[in-house]
């Protein structure tokens, strides 16, 4: 599972599997691709920040 963290500090929860890419874009900001809940494609987000998790662990 990963928590990614909004620039707003607001949060979600996504499955690893879902997940494509979390990279720099060109202006430097923090951007996640994942996989749409219908599964018609992939979209890309802003992010502050991410963890990943693992039944009651957090890696940062």
């Amino acid at each position: 599972m990963i928590k990614f963290i909004y620039p707003d500090g607001s949060y979600c929860y996504r499955a690893l599997h879902t997940v494509h890419a979390v990279f720099r874009n060109d202006e430097g900001k923090l951007i996640a691709r994942a996989e749409r809940a219908d599964l018609s494609g992939m979209y890309e987000f802003e992010i502050a920040g991410f963890e990943l998790l693992d039944q009651g662990r957090t890696y940062s």
